[in-house]
């Protein structure tokens, strides 16, 4: 509204300089721009996210299995008492060897990462892959749109700060070439400066 109000304010005004009207009308377009342009980039970006996201969690959940593991033997055990301080939320974890029997009904051993205490002989469950190889938890759809959502917030973030920024070295080109011409003419008014009678 601001660049809207400049532009209508220095359209008749017998002080407007050819610079001020093009800060003005680049204010409007940089306004519009951000408006229209970084809202649209967003819901493009969000849109392409959301669908390839939404992708990736589809086929998490089918190429991932929840399977029972049963402990083997500890490998390592996290301190009795961890100092949360200087502890990490994986040294919280115990490391064991365990068995499983995989989707393709393989056998496998191999050591994970167990998110409470556990004895030999627990029974936990983790996920693996079609070939039984512990993999993370498939993402869920929620997460997925909150990672779409930011994609697009930041994208529309990202044009609207171009934009912005665009708008902004314009103004500062424009300001140099103001302070040129005004020490142009205070060079000429210099010239004639405490004359009686120049320029009368």
């Amino acid at each position: 509204m601001r660049a809207i109000r400049g532009v209508w304010h220095w359209r008749h005004n017998p002080l407007r300089r050819p610079t001020d009207r093009l800060e003005a009308w680049v204010s409007l377009a940089a306004a519009l721009l951000i408006a229209v342009g970084a809202t649209t980039a967003g819901r493009l970006t969000g849109q392409a996210a959301d669908d390839a996201l939404l992708e990736t969690v589809r086929l998490q959940h089918q190429q991932r299995h929840l399977v029972w593991a049963t402990v083997d033997r500890l490998v390592s055990r996290a301190p009795l008492d961890p100092d949360p301080e200087t502890s990490s939320q994986r040294d919280a974890h115990r490391r064991v060897l365990a068995r499983w029997t995989a989707w393709d009904h393989s056998e496998h051993l191999g050591q994970i990462a167990t998110p409470r205490p556990v004895d030999p002989g627990d029974r936990l469950r983790i996920w693996t892959d079609d070939r039984g190889r512990v993999v993370p938890r498939p993402m869920d759809t929620s997460t997925a749109r909150t990672h779409a959502v930011l994609a697009g917030l930041g994208s529309a973030a990202a044009v609207g700060g171009l934009v912005e920024s665009g708008r902004r070295l314009v103004v500062w080109r424009l300001m140099v070439r103001r302070f040129r011409r005004w020490d142009q003419e205070w060079e000429r008014a210099g010239q004639d400066w405490g004359r009686a009678g120049a320029g009368g």
